[in-house]
């Protein structure tokens, strides 16, 4: 049976105003047959959507989000490299247009309040109230047209979302108003003094079009992660077409280009060098500082720098498939997607609009039916004022804002997180687990000594029977074995019947003989006299040497010490988790004396050793069962089954695809001082965010009681409509600023 293959896409958003209209996207995306998953995100503006391709195509969830009144932007359509970009340039436009709106409106609004404050002689009461008809109509269905367009595309949904408030709103101030200017016998006859609110309407507006256009300019700071990583990417590449030198955009660079790189150039593209040498700052991608030595083989990465030398490379990786824009994908995945903290605010969200508006009708009901005279302008003033101070914009920015500052800081420090419910969990564990080699050690491995089991083999014969058995092998051990013989000039070649026993060993014919290269528990396992054999390795390993038994003929005949240097900062970072509280275990398929010996230089006192890959899933489910919350960090393809299982998996940078996809978090650089700084950074993202959601709630609870005039029995305070449409402006932009206060985050120990 075939497996469903699941794609996923992003997809910018436009016309989205609170946390009602990221429900009702989501809802729609969700009903619609083959979609599997979709997560939209208010403040980044965009839809994250999983689905399969046979069953639904790009443009049916186009036109999903079409009918449900927005405006979507397929990838495909924007013409630009990422999605991002096309999306920052709707923000940008989508900027200019409020502070448009914003100017005509302010321009309009002032005379409105000066013919409200000042006597005018040479104006009747009459003629100052259609004066300033005049000048509150075009703010009222101009400047807050995106409003009515909003309420009605709600509407036509059976919903309502912030733009209902609003409208109704705003709509209720300047309807009373347009009795008063062209109706006021109305009002006479019902012994009611007349009067209007084109100011309160047009403040309302104002007030609101301010508060969006400061939480747009804040909302473009929560991307400056990302606008950087994008500012790395070179412009032009120079490749060699037909034998000629061509400058051209890199966006036209293909696979196979001949792409040509200069001193002092950033390197266009992915590819592999073919000619020249020269070293290369990769510290934008691995946070090493040191260049590293590049020759022809050598692979290059798209952004990194070139210092010394020119050379020529093969292009193999361009567009979208770079390891740069997979970063910054990961990085937009990981910014869209919601922790479970969000999707509590999205559910509280739906009931919120609803419940808002059962306040506003009972607040209009009660002033109108027993309140003091003026009855009905008090209804109409507190109505407004509890509709435009209700507001959700500040529930619905709470938590992705901050999920974005975040993700963003752990991008910039070479911490790439998947998905925002890492960043969420991460605070919460309990237990760091690592794997030994390439993750506590540097993982280059080398032969120590050569030591002969029989006076009748020599070491360089030992060597080229092991080193030709293991000509094929990509395990580290194995290349430090074939590097030895390389060195010592001994001719290898190439073995017949290769056969591997996955963290154990492998056994080969080389020259018609059988040989067989493993640890001392495949010697056992295969049956073998280790008599003379099993002293001589615990002996090695109790100096942390790992020993590679080799046999000829089903005969013992050398061994090969190996051994790693320990990470720098492995030891600093290790006393840095177990100083915050955190249990620190170390889980290899070494033996037990090579494995204490590296874990006491490190500082770690709770060792398994001596486990197969299989083995290590459930070394962690175990860990679990305990009660534990468990990251695993690891590099290699063993570690891959314990990194999906644990509840957070990290994996070095610099390890294997497998791992670091089966990851929920990617230490670039390698450096274990990032696991403390991934810690640290989530507990932070969650404070901010707990901040957020406790002022956001605080702000509704405590000021729609006194918009409904909950205080006028006791102290006669009631709160102006214009009163409450700065405090629902700026409670959005406090959420907003105070997320943006993330972007001081620092790591505990300096990378």
């Amino acid at each position: 049976m075939t497996a469903t293959k699941i794609s996923k896409t992003t997809i910018p958003i436009d016309g989205m105003s609170c946390a009602s209209c990221v429900a009702r996207v989501e809802e729609g995306l969700r009903q619609r047959s083959g979609v599997t998953a979709a997560s939209v995100n208010f403040a980044t503006e965009q839809a994250l959507i999983e689905f399969i391709a046979s069953q639904i195509t790009l443009r049916d969830l186009e036109t999903t989000i079409t009918e449900l009144g927005y405006t979507p932007h397929l990838p495909e359509d924007s013409g630009d490299q990422n999605p991002f970009e096309r999306n920052l340039k709707s923000q940008q436009t989508r900027l200019q247009s409020l502070t448009t709106r914003l100017m005509v409106a302010t321009s309009l609004a002032i005379p409105i309040f000066v013919l409200n404050l000042a006597e005018i002689p040479s104006l009747t009461t009459q003629q100052g109230y259609l004066l300033q008809f005049l000048l509150a109509t075009p703010i009222q269905f101009w400047a807050g047209w995106q409003f009515y367009h909003g309420a009605w595309v709600a509407g036509k949904h059976k919903t309502t979302d912030m733009n209902t408030l609003i409208a109704m709103g705003t709509s209720a101030a300047y309807g009373y108003s347009m009795i008063t200017t062209f109706l006021p016998s109305t009002f006479v006859t019902a012994d009611i003094t007349p009067s209007v609110y084109f100011d309160t309407a047009a403040a309302i507006i104002l007030l609101i079009l301010i508060g969006r256009s400061l939480e747009a300019r804040a909302k473009g700071k929560t991307s400056e992660s990302i606008t950087k990583l994008l500012g790395l990417q070179p412009r032009q590449a120079r490749v060699i077409r037909k034998g000629e030198e061509h400058n051209i955009p890199v966006e036209t660079v293909r696979v196979g280009d001949i792409v040509i790189v200069r001193p002092g150039e950033k390197i266009p593209v992915d590819g592999t060098i073919e000619e020249g040498t020269s070293t290369v700052d990769e510290s934008m991608l691995t946070g090493e500082s040191f260049p590293v030595d590049k020759q022809p083989g050598d692979e290059v990465i798209g952004a990194t720098i070139n210092q010394t030398g020119s050379f020529l490379f093969l292009a193999k990786r361009v567009g979208k498939n770079t390891a740069l824009a997979h970063i910054v994908q990961l990085i937009q995945d990981a910014q869209g997607s919601k922790p479970p903290i969000a999707k509590l605010v999205d559910t509280v969200s739906s009931y919120f609009v609803p419940i808002v508006f059962g306040i506003a009708v009972l607040t209009f009901s009660l002033w109108w039916s027993i309140g003091p005279e003026p009855a009905i302008t008090l209804a109409i003033l507190n109505l407004v004022a509890v509709l435009i101070i209700a507001c959700p914009c500040a529930l619905g920015l709470a938590t992705p804002t901050s999920i974005m500052v975040g993700i963003g800081k752990g991008a910039e420090y070479g911490i790439l997180i998947r998905a925002s419910e890492a960043l969420e969990q991460a605070r919460t564990l309990t237990t760091v687990v690592f794997d030994k080699t390439g993750t506590l050690t540097t993982g280059i491995m080398a032969v120590q000594d050569t030591i002969p089991l029989d006076a009748d083999w020599e070491p360089n014969h030992i060597l080229f029977y092991a080193g030709s058995a293991e000509k094929w092998s990509e395990h580290p051990l194995s290349k430090a074995i074939v590097l030895e013989a390389k060195r010592r000039e001994i001719t290898l070649e190439s073995p017949k019947e290769f056969l591997a026993s996955s963290g154990l060993g492998i056994k080969a014919i080389v020259r018609t003989k059988q040989v067989h290269v493993g640890n001392i528990q495949y010697f056992k396992s295969m049956g073998f006299d280790i008599t003379n054999v099993q002293p001589k390795v615990i002996e090695l390993s109790k100096h942390g040497l790992t020993t590679m038994c080799i046999a000829v003929n089903n005969k013992p005949v050398g061994l090969l010490s190996v051994s790693d240097s320990v990470k720098d900062n492995a030891a600093k970072a290790i006393s840095g988790l177990q100083d915050t509280g955190l249990e620190v275990v170390m889980l290899t398929g070494d033996n037990q004396y090579t494995a204490t010996a590296v874990a006491n230089s490190v500082g770690i006192a709770q060792v398994i050793s001596e486990v197969l890959p299989e083995q290590k899933s459930e070394v962690i489910k175990q860990l679990q069962h305990e009660g534990k919350i468990v990251a695993m960090v690891g590099d290699g393809i063993n570690d891959a089954p314990a990194i999906a299982q644990a509840n957070i998996g990290m994996a070095i940078g610099t390890g294997t695809d497998v791992a670091i996809e089966t990851a929920d978090i990617t230490l670039i650089g390698g450096d274990l001082r990032s696991v403390i700084t991934a810690i640290t950074l989530s507990r932070a993202t969650l404070r901010n965010i707990k901040q957020n959601l406790f002022w956001a709630f605080a702000y509704n609870i405590t000021l729609i009681p006194i918009a409904a005039g909950i205080l006028y029995p006791l102290w006669g305070i009631l709160l102006n409509p214009i009163f409450a449409a700065g405090a629902m402006a700026m409670s959005s932009v406090s959420v907003v600023s105070n997320a943006l206060r993330l972007r001081r985050f620092r790591p505990p120990m300096a990378l």
